[in-house]
């Protein structure tokens, strides 16, 4: 194994554990979602341009600004 600790590395799982996952050829491994939603769900959600999100920040505040200015350097 890896010396990576991360799970999400495949490197770092059982081999029976990545043959399971690779035999589901790319399938999803949860059932929810946007991608589940009938299509006019999906709309009516598209619809409101973001509004719905449950996002973490409030439009304009600080922490959304500082949040914008983190992402946009170089790590």
């Amino acid at each position: 194994m890896a010396d990576n600790g991360n799970p999400g590395n495949f490197a770092n799982r059982p081999k029976e554990e990545v043959q399971n996952i690779a035999s589901k050829g790319g399938q999803a491994s949860h059932n929810g979602g946007f991608a589940s939603m009938d299509a006019d769900k999906q709309r009516e959600i598209a619809s409101q341009g973001g509004k719905a999100s449950s996002g973490s920040f409030e439009p304009g505040s600080e922490k959304a600004k500082e949040a914008g200015r983190k992402g946009g350097q170089a790590s």
